[in-house]
């Protein structure tokens, strides 16, 4: 694929969508960071569901860490792996006020330092909470690159590199979530809905007359 194409491409997903975000309900850097912890494996409607209940009791490193991993647990209890992210929400709370002040630190090895934070996880946040270009690649952007053939790879690494190499400056900081978005609910993976789809025609998908 050339630059025209992915050009192309990206231009109309901006006119489509020209304020993307992420669909993880938070107010504050902190309280994105539990959520993205807490959606590894789980939906984000499930998540937005416990941390409606959770945030309004405590949404600071210092509050949650209070209510401690079982107290912490009967607010995230409905959520996948719920007693392993438990876990890691309050240690990553206990690094959070013993070295960052109780802040949300805004670089990528702070961030990977932290228990349940990978680099998806920080890619997130390095985006959504702090305005950095970044590629948080998970399922559904993997599967959008190479299907489309904007950014091809054999491992969520790799697709994120090409990515950040390959996308037009003047959609890096949107594209994560423009690709995500394109993901869940046009490209899917067992049944993609080409025929619905703004960039079907620039989509480098070989099998794509199956679907139309």
């Amino acid at each position: 694929m050339n630059r025209a194409k992915r050009t192309a491409i990206f231009r109309r997903l901006r006119d489509a969508n020209p304020s993307p975000t992420t669909e993880l309900n938070y107010s504050n850097p902190f309280e994105l960071l539990v959520a993205v912890i807490l959606s590894a494996q789980a939906t984000d409607v499930g998540v937005n569901k416990a941390t409606a209940k959770l945030f309004p009791v405590a949404n600071t490193p210092e509050g949650i860490y209070q209510l401690g991993v079982e107290g912490l647990k009967e607010y995230i209890r409905t959520i996948g792996l719920f007693n392993s992210k438990a876990e890691n929400v309050i240690k990553t709370c206990k690094v959070l006020i013993e070295k960052h002040n109780g802040q949300v630190p805004a670089n990528r090895e702070d961030l990977e330092a932290l228990p349940g934070v990978g680099r998806k996880t920080a890619n997130v946040v390095l985006n959504t909470a702090f305005g950095q270009p970044a590629m948080a690649v998970d399922t559904h952007i993997f599967r959008v690159s190479n299907r489309t053939g904007i950014a091809t790879g054999k491992n969520v690494v790799e697709v994120e590199r090409r990515l950040m190499k390959l996308v037009p400056r003047e959609f890096l900081m949107d594209a994560h979530h423009w690709l995500i978005l394109h993901g869940r609910y046009t490209c899917t993976a067992r049944k993609p809905r080409c025929g619905a789809c703004e960039i079907e025609d620039l989509c480098e998908f070989k099998h794509k007359r199956d679907y139309l």
